[in-house]
């Protein structure tokens, strides 16, 4: 197959802050370290124009760019997806997420993912800033989560977002049904989480990991699970899952942070119902995305049982 010469770059979100480079790009690129610490060294990897060492923790905001020849079809393609948007101006989008859908292509997921869906409704519309593989992506939720995203249209409006994000003044709010019975009214999870020493698919709460911050309050209780919403202070991956489960108050349906016997539940119950920002030209917007329908039905059953 006809390889390109191709510019992958990326702009380090909050998630991703602390990670290392090298191996940051194994798990976005799929390649072997040794790979990544070969194109490191040839100075096909820059981070902010500079060349840096393989070992370099990843900050806030650094662009990553890397040089390197990739097949045609390795690029995402415009799909004729559904997509649920909430809001559009000439800046940004507000879209709402179904479940199962991933947000991004990666390895060997190149197609089915809201990016498609983005590419075929808003062709050369959308910003640069997240590469070939995240146009227009500003923050992320897991494939399993519902809810609330912000597509940037233009990389302007991209670096405005990010750097909201940095500070902490977009309100990003979830509705989550638990395990459990939570006692308090309302509280504040402050727990640092990081990669899992064993399994580096997950995440957990681990004293080297990052800080990390949820408030939550309790909208109902029922006989043996309970109702929320949390807010995001930070915004570290998985968060809202790793800090209810070190509780001992797991998200229903969560396959890998939650209970056996959840298996009979199709979706995680974990939706991205709101979300509030100024708007650089519009001023404070917030939006409300109501949730899924087996959502809803389950609550409906809870409270029948209650």
């Amino acid at each position: 197959m006809e390889q390109l010469a191709r510019n992958e770059r990326w702009l380090i979100t909050e998630n991703e802050v602390g990670l290392r480079l090298d191996l940051w790009l194994v798990e976005k690129l799929a390649f072997s370290r040794s790979q990544i610490k070969n194109l490191i060294s040839e100075g096909k990897v820059l981070v902010n124009g500079q060349s840096v060492k393989a070992g370099h923790s990843l900050k806030l905001s650094d662009e990553v760019v890397v040089s390197l020849p990739t097949p045609v079809s390795e690029k995402p393609l415009p799909e004729n997806l559904p997509l649920d948007v909430i809001y559009e101006d000439d800046d940004l989008l507000i879209v709402n997420k179904p479940v199962d859908v991933v947000v991004h292509p990666g390895a060997g997921n190149l197609s089915g993912t809201l990016v498609n869906a983005l590419l075929f409704h808003y062709p050369g519309n959308l910003s640069r800033i997240g590469g070939q593989e995240r146009p227009g992506i500003v923050h992320r939720l897991d494939k399993e989560t519902t809810g609330l995203l912000m597509i940037a249209k233009n990389d302007e409006i991209h670096k405005y977002l990010s750097a909201q994000l940095k500070l902490r003044k977009i309100g990003r709010f979830y509705n989550a049904l638990v395990h459990g019975v939570v006692i308090n009214d309302h509280g504040t999870i402050d727990a640092p989480i990081g990669r899992h020493p064993v399994d580096r698919k997950r995440m957990t709460v681990i004293e080297s990991g990052r800080r990390a911050i949820t408030h939550f309050q309790v909208i109902e209780r029922y006989q043996k699970h309970s109702f929320l919403e949390c807010e995001l202070v930070t915004g570290r991956t998985h968060q809202i899952r790793v800090h209810l489960s070190s509780i001992n108050h797991p998200i229903v349906g969560d396959k890998v942070y939650g209970r056996r016997s959840d298996q009979n539940i199709n979706s995680q119950l974990l939706h991205a119902y709101k979300i509030a920002f100024e708007h650089p030209k519009k001023g404070w917007m917030e939006f409300i995305a109501p949730l899924p329908e087996e959502f809803r039905e389950i609550l409906m059953q809870m409270r029948k049982t209650s």
